[in-house]
């Protein structure tokens, strides 16, 4: 009995895995195309003369892009003399049946210049 019942259970444990995978890789993998580019815009912008507004509006441009809920309150912005610091913290809500989940991310960066003191 157990022979016949063994591949089925397996077979559904391999569906229930690509099920997880296929609801909750995709926060995971937007999440790592923000946090590129967070990192990519905070490293540019530490050496040109872009305003916090502009920086602001190219990171929820990005953040549009890889489909990431954040709005402008979510997002901080500093540009000081010697660098820029951007950090936005936001939740994803994933509907699995049963068990809704709330994954929580944080994409940040801080960049300084090269000649800005130690």
């Amino acid at each position: 009995m157990w022979e016949r019942i063994s591949p089925s259970i397996g077979l559904t444990l391999v569906g229930v895995g690509i099920y997880l995978g296929y609801m909750l890789l995709p926060p995971f993998f937007n999440n790592w195309q923000f946090q590129d580019s967070v990192e990519s815009e905070a490293r540019l912008d530490t050496y040109n003369t872009k305003s916090e507004q502009d920086i602001r509006n190219d990171v929820l441009k990005a953040a549009r892009e890889n489909n990431i809920p954040i709005t402008d309150e979510m997002l901080s912005v500093i540009r000081t003399g010697t660098g820029v610091t951007i950090s936005a913290k936001y939740v994803v809500h994933v509907s699995l049946p049963g068990h809704p989940v709330d994954l929580s991310f944080v994409a940040a960066s801080k960049n300084a210049l090269l000649t800005a003191p130690k």
